[in-house]
């Protein structure tokens, strides 16, 4: 069958009370921009607690590729592609319209069985949503002797919308879930070249909220092929969060004057600090609400329970770690749901891997660090006022 509409539906946003317009609202924004490649295709809008994507020409040839595309777009629950045909009170051409969609779509040879429900939300159609299901059914089998009723597993269920038009549908493609990016404000993700902290900046996406992102760099200890790699895990990431502006940092004076300086044992630790406040002073410039990272208590030194309150004493914003319990084989699931897992595997090392103690403190004591970080107090306040504005800004 030739479609010419899908049905989105969400869920989450229909309990946002009297705000869920805004919602809808970002959500048909963001489903215009994820179908922008095909000009004007496609016209996306609102209305009755639906939206409606229709099509003003045949798109058989793309169908595959736009259900990938809005499988991306956080705030949908489900796809559906649908016959839509005009609203009339009369029963029998509605019957008929049911009874063609069927036999387009599954042929008249194929046996199966079905259950039809249907949802009248114009009340001008005379017939209460449980007779139409019922008639329906009768009128289906008397017309397809090769199907059969069953009304508690049937292999399809056709759904009739009765509203202003009529909606004839019987499937529903899963959608992502969660929130339109874009209704829960900004936030700075720590991006590095593994597997954990796209995932992390993936999930907070899903929660509606638009993601930056901040890169540590360290020439020439690492190459510019680890640098490259995690431009292209933003942009893989971009394609569920939409465009992400990636701040590429060069933090090789300051790591190599915390391993001058201080001992041997915290430069994990005080590496990790300076990282946050130099992602909250840009955070704060971009007006960003938050820092987000990829740390799950316990992985490495650095995300024991006593290293993660240490590194988060030096921010104000409050810093966002969704994968906190979750564990490796959790991580590397989802990184290969969203595709980023095999470019987070590949063997070019980011600027946390160079630097590394033997034997790395996991219960840093902050009196200690303290007094660590005061031996650095003759350099290190103008290296991350260099460091900051010499950043390399990149979309992806």
């Amino acid at each position: 069958m030739n479609y010419q509409s899908f049905l989105i539906k969400y869920s989450e946003i229909g309990l946002k009370g009297k705000n869920r317009y805004k919602f809808e609202d970002a959500l048909v924004s963001n489903i215009r921009n994820s179908l922008k490649e095909w000009g004007d295709t496609f016209r996306v809008y609102k209305e009755q607690e639906r939206i409606y994507i229709d099509s003003n020409k045949d798109f058989n040839d793309i169908y595959d590729r736009v259900i990938v595309r809005l499988q991306k777009v956080f705030g949908i629950s489900s796809i559906s592609p649908i016959k839509k045909i005009k609203f009339t009170n009369d029963y029998k051409n509605l019957s008929v319209e049911v009874i063609k969609f069927i036999k387009e779509v599954y042929g008249t040879e194929n046996h199966f069985t079905f259950k039809v429900k249907t949802r009248r939300v114009n009340k001008d159609f005379p017939m209460h949503s449980d007779d139409v299901s019922a008639e329906l059914g009768h009128d289906i089998l008397e017309e397809c002797s090769n199907l059969k009723v069953d009304v508690h597993n049937p292999d399809v269920r056709i759904f009739v919308e009765i509203r202003n038009h009529v909606n004839i549908y019987s499937e529903r493609i899963i959608g992502p879930g969660g929130l339109p990016v874009g209704t829960s404000g900004k936030g700075m993700l720590l991006l590095s070249g593994g597997i954990d902290s796209p995932v992390a900046g993936y999930m907070i996406a899903k929660r509606g909220v638009v993601i930056e992102a901040i890169y540590f760099h360290a020439p020439p200890y690492t190459s510019d092929r680890a640098k490259q790699k995690v431009i292209d895990l933003a942009k893989i990431v971009s394609n569920y969060a939409g465009h992400i502006k990636l701040h590429i940092i060069n933090f090789t004076d300051i790591q190599l004057a915390i391993y001058e300086k201080c001992p041997h044992d915290e430069l994990t630790i005080i590496m990790r600090r300076y990282m946050m406040r130099i992602a909250e002073k840009i955070a704060n410039m971009d007006d960003c609400l938050s820092l987000i990272t990829g740390e799950s208590i316990g992985q490495v030194a650095s995300q024991t329970v006593e290293s993660l309150r240490t590194t988060n004493e030096v921010c104000s914003l409050p810093v966002f770690r969704p994968l906190i319990g979750f564990d490796k084989e959790e991580i590397i699931n989802i990184s290969k749901k969203i595709e980023t897992f095999e470019t987070s595997i590949l063997p070019y090392e980011d600027c946390c891997t160079i630097f590394v103690a033997k034997h790395p403190v996991t219960k840093p004591n902050l009196t200690r660090i303290y007094k660590s970080e005061e031996k650095l107090k003759d350099c290190i306040d103008e290296l991350v006022i260099k460091a900051i504005d010499e950043r390399e800004e990149i979309v992806c």
